[in-house]
């Protein structure tokens, strides 16, 4: 019988900071001063792609990209995209170490996994530099992966290319596609785990695509919350995840549904 051998979990929004709000905040900011005001649903559409894609992203958007060219007179260009992003990374760098207490209830699930004999792998749109910050943030509130890939080792080809998760892959010694778990909190996670072949999980509260605070989410009513975790869920389901969940407690009895599937021979995307 063939089981699930590792999770690789992202960071922001699904693991640490809680609703991802370290890097939203800076893009608007960074376009704020470039004379543009950005919503953070636009801030938040790109969310999980290497930081310098992220911005190039933005300013494809028509509405924005229409903006940057009445602003600027021409349309944006590469100069822009890397003027921005200068900006981008020390504001970011900043703030950052304010951003890395585990989301509730991670800390548990993660204990729960490795009890089983699972590895624990990671993925993210930071840079090595930005994760120089949030990797020992993380481990001294508790939360430390086997083994965390940046896009900067996969020579920048960040989500949603495949790149991170198969390091991971091979760092872990994970021996198949099938036996593992993509879990994150934007569609770039999802696409990311299609992309790779792997079981690939949405996780709602907490995350980027929810938007909202820890404060902001416990201040909703529990029919307003669940309503905000079905919105949530029906986007990752669109964007190809083969499950999504509420929160990360759910995850281990999920691993031992896949476990199930695994062993009626059902590969990835198989599930509808």
């Amino acid at each position: 019988m063939s089981y699930i051998e590792g999770v690789m979990f992202d960071w922001a929004g699904t693991t640490v900071d809680f609703g991802c709000f370290a890097p939203v905040n800076v893009f608007v900011d960074i376009f704020k001063n470039a004379g543009i005001e950005v919503t953070m649903e636009e801030a938040r559409e790109p969310m999980g792609m290497l930081k310098i894609d992220h911005i190039r992203a933005m300013l494809s958007m028509p509405r924005l990209s229409k903006l940057w060219e009445e602003k600027a007179g021409r349309a944006f260009n590469e100069e822009d995209v890397n003027q921005l992003y200068a900006e981008f990374e020390p504001a970011l760098m900043a703030s950052l170490s304010e951003y890395t207490s585990p989301i509730p209830g991670v800390i548990p699930v993660v204990e729960e996994l490795r009890s089983r004999g699972l590895k624990i792998g990671s993925t993210t749109g930071y840079t090595n530099s930005m994760m120089e910050v949030v990797v020992p943030g993380a481990k001294a509130k508790g939360y430390s992966p086997d083994h965390v890939v940046t896009p900067d080792d996969t020579n920048s080809y960040g989500r949603p290319y495949p790149y991170m998760i198969y390091r991971n892959m091979e760092a872990l010694k994970l021996s198949a596609v099938r036996k593992v778990v993509k879990v994150g909190d934007t569609t770039s996670d999802i696409k990311e785990g299609v992309a790779a072949g792997v079981w690939s999980v949405g996780v709602a509260v907490g995350s980027s695509e929810m938007g909202l605070s820890e404060e902001e989410y416990n201040s909703l009513t529990a029919p307003d919350q669940q309503a905000a975790i079905a919105r949530t869920q029906q986007v990752f389901k669109q964007h190809g995840a083969d499950f999504t969940i509420a929160t990360l407690a759910e995850l281990p009895a999920l691993i031992e549904q896949i476990n199930g599937l695994l062993a009626e021979g059902r590969r990835p995307g198989s599930v509808k």
